[in-house]
């Protein structure tokens, strides 16, 4: 009996841990189970999560080339429209028994404008032709054309080539540059350092309007114009003087000008507005040269002249510091018509006073017209006087 219960009890206890594995095994078995239930739905909405990232990725990507494509249409379109139109110039002068091509300053670019009959004809900067023997033009396929020089004008820096039209495919449409808002899209079409990198285009903004610049034309030292330029921070370089300055339409609102910035500044580029170019370009085609109003008189700013001479010579009044001399008078201009003399200081045009040469010629160049009259206040022998003035076409500048 005791034997048995004894070995009962090992059987008992046997059984026993027989049962305890397998209770303990089907619970692990449930939580388990448990487990992997919670989880998948976890699992489910990563993978959903995964592949709804994935498709809004394709739909961002899908959006992010739409819009790239939107902004760039615009550029892209304005660059196909204008950027034929856009040409090498190559100055060729002339070196004893050989012919040299002029240096920088004799590479440039330049914009066809018009065809008419059998030439075809194109602005660019006077300083990108001006000394050349022979004139050569690249277009945008490479092909290379002689060229004529039709007119020339130091004082807008502007020039007029002719070509055969033949070859001639494309032209520019001008636009409106008064129309131009400061921050508005633009893009610079030329050459920079040289035919290298012909239709080179760049992209920038109207920084600046009506922006004035002092140019000295013949290089003395002394101020001889003011230019009235768009200020850009499209990038422009040597050879892209006389290129174009397009906006987002494909039209010309600029031709381009390295020497009127005189030096580079990076983030700031000039171009002379087209709506001032038109009746200088005008006046070069038809007639080769600008015609302007003229008074036939050389001329010298007053605070160019000592103290003693502006007393004793000019005999001005002491509070009268500023004005042009009459220097020397054109026998029979209209200076000599209107009783104009020697040593005369104006200091007044129209009601408009005028300080000095740069300003007087401003204003009878970018004012006054062939045929109008002028009224002018000046100083002689110490008196104020006024005189009349009409105006002719001989510019003897």
């Amino acid at each position: 009996m005791g034997y048995y219960d004894q070995d009962y009890q090992r059987s008992t206890s046997r059984g026993g841990s027989r049962r305890g594995y397998f209770f303990s095994g089907l619970i692990g078995a449930i939580i388990g189970a448990l487990i992997i239930s919670f989880a998948l739905p976890s699992f489910n909405s990563e993978k959903s999560d995964v592949a709804d990232t994935n498709t809004n990725n394709g739909d961002q990507s899908k959006l992010k080339q739409s819009v790239s494509l939107n902004v760039n249409t615009a550029v892209t379109e304005a660059v196909d429209k204008a950027g034929d139109a856009v040409v090498g110039i190559t100055n060729i002068q002339q070196s004893g028994f050989l012919e040299e091509e002029g240096g920088q300053a004799g590479t440039g670019s330049g914009v066809l404008y018009k065809k008419s009959g059998d030439k075809a004809y194109i602005v660019t900067n006077h300083h990108v032709v001006e000394n050349a023997s022979k004139l050569e033009i690249s277009l945008s396929n490479g092909t290379k054309i002689p060229a004529k020089l039709q007119g020339s004008d130091i004082w807008t820096d502007l020039a007029v080539l002719s070509v055969d039209a033949e070859k001639v495919k494309t032209v520019a449409e001008f636009g409106d540059s008064e129309a131009l808002k400061a921050g508005e899209p633009v893009l610079a079409i030329g050459n920079p350092l040289g035919l290298q990198f012909s239709g080179s285009v760049t992209q920038g903004v109207i920084s600046g309007l009506e922006r004035t610049i002092e140019i000295d034309v013949n290089q003395d030292g002394t101020v001889d114009w003011n230019s009235e330029v768009l200020q850009t921070d499209a990038a422009i370089n040597p050879g892209n003087s006389g290129g174009a300055l397009v906006n987002l339409a494909g039209q010309v609102i600029g031709i381009n000008s390295m020497k009127i910035a005189q030096q580079a500044v990076e983030g700031i580029g000039l171009s002379i507005p087209i709506n001032t170019a038109i009746p200088v370009i005008e006046d070069l085609e038809r007639y080769g040269e600008v015609r302007r109003p003229y008074m036939g008189v050389e001329l010298r700013s007053v605070e160019e002249i000592s103290q003693y001479h502006q007393q004793n010579t000019l005999k001005l009044p002491r509070d009268v510091t500023s004005g042009v001399a009459i220097v020397q008078v054109e026998q029979g201009s209209p200076a000599d018509k209107a009783g104009i003399k020697e040593f005369d200081v104006i200091v007044e045009m129209d009601g408009e006073k005028i300080k000095d040469v740069a300003e007087l010629r401003q204003h009878l160049f970018g004012k006054k017209k062939i045929g109008q009259s002028m009224k002018i206040k000046l100083y002689r022998d110490g008196k104020q006087q006024e005189v009349s003035m009409n105006l002719s076409s001989n510019d003897t500048f």
